[in-house]
């Protein structure tokens, strides 16, 4: 007798979601059309009937969320109405939590940034007063961007994780000391009275690569505090089970690099943690003064002095930064290759300050690499986002909300 696991049925979707559903593929559509695209493509495009088509675009611009922009002429019949988005539409307000320094962002509809800051994250992090703080932040910033507060659709927090996405709360990360179980998107939301949704940092770099066009399928390899992968896949940004994926300190990457508290040598977060770079630089002469490694911003000001004596030729400083480069470009190539990915993307906090050093010569290697065990080309390339891509990321996962085409909405709760 064959036995089979019960499978659960899958529940009807609401008559309302299906037309809430509707207007995100709508609005998704002329997001993606940089140049505006008619109604009688948008009923090509999404397979919507002309007058369900007309509706939606009806109630999008009663919203404020598309304008009806130039008139374009066709071959025959009427010139034809391109619709666009309004940037004024909404707006989402970005946070980054990085041990180094937290960011915040105002994003428009088309994500923009209009408005922005950078401040040191405090050596002593107490949760409490860093989110008080946040949320006092957060009132200046729109005070500074001059937008209306109703058009706000919510406040995105970027975190190093692990995080517990159901309760909202930043568990435990290695290198925010006194961050056990912090449940700050509920302070952050009371504070401030606007939705709040929280992601893993690397999670929303790879969000905000997305949205600016990065492609359906790369890896984003977040270069910050710590190491980080982020994942698109199909088109959608892989969070794993628990929303904790991207965990790849623990790569290892030289058998006989720097130990690490895992128990193991040579893991990837051990070789390019700055606090492990700056250390090993004072041990072997990459910087000749003596670093206090529990001051961030100490550790971040020796961090660009090691790179800037790399760049000028100091033999021991190239051989720390060359040591982050092989490992990190290592854990890049087997990552792309064990998901048969044909694009790896490089950015976060300290991205600028390592760029340089991932040279030409060097990529070329790792792809020369992969080729043999690919059938395609690995392209590789830095952030189309800048300095602020885990903020905007955090900002983008509000907007990416109300464009989320994903079908597992219409399944009724």
């Amino acid at each position: 007798m064959r036995v089979t696991a019960a499978v659960p049925a899958r529940r009807a979707a609401r008559q309302g979601l299906i037309a809430d559903f509707n207007q995100t593929v709508i609005l998704d559509a002329v997001r993606r059309s940089a140049d505006g695209i008619s109604r009688v493509e948008l009923a090509a495009a999404t397979g919507l009937s002309a007058q369900a088509v007309t509706n939606i675009v009806r109630q999008l611009i009663a919203g404020d969320l598309i304008t009806e922009g130039r008139r374009a002429p066709i071959a025959r019949g009427k010139p034809r109405t391109m619709l666009n988005l309004n940037p004024d539409g909404q707006y989402a307000i970005g946070v980054h939590l990085d041990p180094a320094v937290i960011t915040y962002v105002i994003l428009n509809l088309v994500g923009e940034t209009l408005a922005h800051v950078r401040q040191i994250t405090p050596g002593d992090p107490d949760p409490t007063k860093l989110t008080a703080g946040a949320a006092a932040q957060i009132e200046k910033l729109i005070k500074k961007a001059e937008i209306s507060r109703s058009k706000i659709v919510g406040v995105g927090i970027a975190a190093p994780g692990p995080i517990d996405i159901d309760r909202g709360v930043v568990i435990d990360p290695p290198n925010l000391a006194g961050w056990q179980s912090v449940p700050i998107r509920h302070a952050i939301g009371e504070a401030t009275g606007l939705p709040v949704l929280l992601d893993k940092d690397v999670t929303a770099a790879a969000t905000a690569e997305k949205w600016h066009g990065a492609g359906d399928d790369f890896l984003f390899f977040y270069l910050g505090t710590g190491v980080g992968a982020g994942l698109v896949l199909g088109g959608e940004v892989f969070r794993g089970r628990t929303h904790n994926s991207g965990q790849i300190g623990n790569i290892i990457v030289d058998n006989d690099g720097l130990p690490c508290p895992c128990g193991y040598r040579g893991c990837l977060g051990e070789g390019s943690q700055p606090r492990r770079m700056v250390h090993q630089a004072v041990a072997t002469g990459g910087l000749d003064r003596a670093v206090d490694l529990d001051d961030r911003r100490a550790v971040e000001t020796a961090l660009v002095e090691l790179a800037d004596r790399a760049a000028a030729g100091n033999s021991a400083a190239e051989k720390v930064m060359d040591g982050m480069v092989r490992g990190v470009l290592k854990a890049a190539e087997d990552i792309a290759l064990l998901l048969d990915l044909d694009r790896v993307v490089f950015g976060g906090p300290h991205w600028n300050t390592f760029a340089p050093f991932f040279t030409e010569e060097r990529v070329a290697v790792l792809q020369r690499r992969h080729q043999p065990q690919s059938t395609h080309p690995l392209e590789v390339s830095g952030t189309l986002t800048g300095d602020d891509v885990g903020a905007v990321g955090a900002a983008t996962l509000v907007l990416d909300h109300t464009f989320s085409t994903n079908p597992a909405v219409l399944l009724a709760s």
